[in-house]
């Protein structure tokens, strides 16, 4: 009897392991007409930065998190190598949710801490222009502690955003943004 229990406890235990993670939803966004700054302290217009014929993928972090941020920069970093394995480029657009520590300089080690390569921009601004580009997001927070897992990836196509909020496996952030790079 107690193997015929491990036996149906494992197909059980086996799915919920597959099961994701993470919510993904399709949501509009209407990307904010501010300038930010980026690592290299360029003023860049965000609007055209995140327009364009090829899928976009932005998330909120801060220069000196040790929680969440470095696991999200962990996928982009992965996503950024297998796309390029394939021969793909990609774009990535890091905002900072602490404008007022992260410079242009804590973001430029930021990305050199991660290995970041061309294609990575990583963006901060005035606290007011922050906050309107996270309340476009639907990412606002008051107090950068409280942040959490999120990414989103722009459709080309439509210009429609999937809002991808929880920690995926690299397999999965690959799958998503080949899900909307492949709608055209």
């Amino acid at each position: 009897m107690v193997i015929a229990l491990i036996v149906v406890a494992l197909p059980a235990g086996s799915a919920r392991a597959e099961a994701k993670k993470y919510k993904r939803t399709v949501e509009k966004v209407t990307v904010p007409d501010v300038y930010l700054i980026n690592q290299d302290g360029k003023k860049v217009h965000l609007e055209t930065l995140l327009k364009g014929d090829s899928p976009v993928v932005v998330d909120f972090i801060y220069g000196t998190c040790t929680t969440i941020c470095p696991v999200l920069s962990a996928g982009y970093l992965n996503l950024q190598g297998k796309l390029e394995a394939k021969g793909q480029a990609v774009r990535l657009v890091s905002i900072t949710i602490d404008p007022e520590n992260d410079t242009p300089k804590v973001l430029k080690e930021y990305l050199k801490r991660y290995r970041a390569k061309p294609g990575w921009d990583f963006l901060t601004g005035s606290r007011a222009d922050i906050n309107t580009v996270m309340k476009a997001f639907n990412a606002y927070i008051p107090d950068k502690m409280s942040h959490y897992p999120l990414n989103l990836i722009r459709s080309p196509k439509d210009g429609s955003w999937v809002r991808l909020f929880g920690i995926m496996s690299s397999k999965e952030f690959l799958e998503e943004y080949q899900s909307v790079a492949l709608v055209r």
